[in-house]
């Protein structure tokens, strides 16, 4: 039996997101809020000691901060991991394991199917500072292992599922690369769709604006692995500076509370939308892990214990019935985000990847019809009643 108060790894995920981060709530139910931006020592030999401690709970909150300590710990629970280092934003996040690990004359191995946000870091920015990436299929047995230059790569970078059409990577594979360390980007599939961890990869990082945060109140990003890795993290991120806000935090931190029930609700509405959407006549495509016709649904089946909130489908009718449909729902909200309470769509081509070329976009899967999906907590017969009458107007 688990001692009142303190969290057990024998626990149930739902019950873990629910009952950890609780140490410094001082017996309050909700997290608590340290809107400060420092505090006060007792003397010289206190704040140097403070100075000098990796992530000191009380000292400066570019250090650490007790409402972003509680956010930390947490999610470092719920991933299995030893620690958790939490950010201004999921690219605050990506960044700072880029930048923070890779010096001139390192070469990364990432996948081409990813956010167009970590893509354009790694093609853009990379290159300025002589970090050499190579980009891989990740969908494909050994591009990775294949990829990586002995004493020359550091990191091997992977997002599955990955946006927008939810392309999987083998877990197991990315853990048992030697040499370099590894990051899975695990937004879509959150912690308690996935961990990373358990199948040994190094870092697991996540966009906790989205479905962690789930409420669109947040903007706050959270990389989570061992003691060693989050502690050389840390002493880059205080000089790098994209901390979290105490405010985001804690808004993150209590949406991590209901992650459990809205995944389950958001997931069972994704998976009745895409059986409406595949059997449609306008739409050419879909993509869902829980759908059998996802190339990898025996993989997600493996590794994924839900097959998370978010699809991605094509008109036959390309751009123009993409436009026509985003514009024509009354449930459904356009928007650029994900993993709220609100269904929202958005078209890729235009927003989340429209720094990329055509060539780009069409590496990853995107098209001019292209639509993602994040199925909200509203009715799933709504939901699928509201696509059926957009897809009326698109044609």
């Amino acid at each position: 039996m688990a001692e009142r108060g303190k969290v057990s790894r024998d626990w149930e995920p739902e019950t873990m997101a629910i009952l950890a981060g609780r140490d410094s709530n001082q017996g309050g139910l909700a997290p608590i809020l340290w809107a400060t931006t420092a505090f006060a020592y007792d003397s010289v030999g206190q704040g140097y000691s403070l100075a000098t401690e990796p992530a000191p709970e009380r000292f400066y909150s570019r250090y650490g901060n007790p409402t972003v300590n509680a956010f930390e710990a947490t999610i470092a629970e719920l991933e299995g991991a030893e620690a958790s280092r939490a950010f201004a934003s999921g690219m605050g996040a990506m960044s700072a394991v880029v930048m923070g690990f890779c010096s001139t004359g390192d070469h990364i191995v990432a996948q081409q199917q990813q956010y167009g946000g970590t893509q354009l870091l790694l093609q853009t920015v990379c290159p300025r500072f002589g970090i050499d990436v190579t980009f891989v299929d990740g969908t494909r047995p050994g591009a990775f292992a294949e990829a990586i230059r002995p004493g020359k790569t550091m990191l091997v970078i992977a997002e599955t599922p990955a946006n927008p059409y939810l392309d999987l990577v083998d877990l197991d594979e990315v853990g048992a690369l030697v040499g370099p360390m590894t990051v899975v980007d695990s937004t879509f599939a959150t912690p308690l769709g996935q961990q990373p961890i358990a199948h040994g990869v190094d870092l697991v990082l996540h966009s906790a604006t989205k479905a962690i945060a789930g409420h669109n109140d947040a903007t706050i990003g959270v990389v989570s692995g061992s003691e060693e890795l989050m502690t050389w993290l840390w002493n880059f991120a205080v000089l790098h500076g994209a901390n979290a806000s105490p405010f985001d935090a804690l808004n993150a931190h209590r949406g991590v509370r209901t992650l459990g029930v809205r995944l389950a609700k958001q997931s069972d509405s994704a998976q009745r939308l895409a059986e409406f959407l595949e059997g449609h006549g306008s739409v050419c495509r879909v993509a869902y892990p829980g759908l059998e016709s996802h190339p990898q649904h025996h993989l997600a089946q493996r590794q994924m214990s839900s097959m998370g909130g978010l699809l991605t489908f094509d008109l036959a009718g390309g751009s123009k019935a993409g436009e026509r449909f985003v514009e024509s729902t009354s449930v459904a909200i356009l928007a650029s985000t994900l993993g709220g309470p609100e269904t929202l769509i958005t078209h890729p081509a235009s927003t989340t990847h429209v720094g990329l070329t055509e060539v780009e976009q069409a590496a990853t899967g995107i098209g001019p019809g292209t639509i993602r999906v994040s199925c909200g907590l509203e009715d799933s017969g709504d939901i699928v009643a509201d696509f059926e009458g957009a897809l009326a107007v698109a044609g």
